[in-house]
């Protein structure tokens, strides 16, 4: 079993590179935003949820970049599967990484699922897949939030993301959910 690793704010995130539509690569370690970088991991081009919710991520980008916030999407499909995705979602403004390993996947605490034919759009899922998550990170590499999901469904909603950002960075407010060994933390 392949460890499954939950990551805590206020603490580095795991390296993470990766290749982008239009050539080039993306990493976070080379990522100088204002305030936030923020990561955005979809299922693949088999998921129609993907498509709306990109589409509108792709709507609010200059929402997010005006809050300094530095955006990219990726997912565990490969090149040609990436850019299907971009082009059949019509995702004009995002930066679009592809190829997110499955190892490095766990690095990050995301669950993967398997298979199960094709879907509702008639597009046949890998093998394996990543399941959604999204990561905020500080510019210094600290995870600042996370949301890691098993499901498509019910994901955090963009405008709201927003508004949180907007207090976050007006009030300098922490990164919560920092306490790794609460035992010893409740024995101080």
């Amino acid at each position: 079993m392949t460890q499954l690793t939950p990551l805590f704010p206020r603490q580095q995130v795991p390296a993470l590179s990766v290749e982008t539509l239009g050539g080039g690569s993306w990493s976070i370690s080379d990522a100088k935003p204002e305030n936030f970088t923020m990561v955005v991991v979809y299922r693949g081009l088999h998921c129609p949820i993907c498509g709306m919710y990109l589409k509108d991520l792709d709507r609010k980008l200059a929402d997010f970049k005006e809050r300094g916030v530095e955006v990219i999407v990726l997912s565990s499909d490969d090149a040609a599967r990436a850019q299907q995705a971009k082009d059949d979602w019509k995702l004009e403004n995002l930066t679009v990484g592809y190829g997110l390993t499955l190892e490095k996947a766990r690095e990050w605490g995301l669950y993967i699922s398997s298979g199960r034919g094709k879907t509702s759009v008639g597009i046949e899922e890998p093998k394996l897949f990543v399941e959604p998550g999204l990561f905020v990170v500080r510019p210094n590499g600290e995870l600042y939030f996370a949301s890691v999901q098993t499901m498509p469904f019910a994901r955090p909603d963009f405008a709201a993301v927003l508004k949180a950002l907007d207090f976050v960075i007006a009030k300098d407010y922490p990164g919560r959910g920092e306490i790794v060994d609460h035992l010893a933390q409740a024995a101080e």
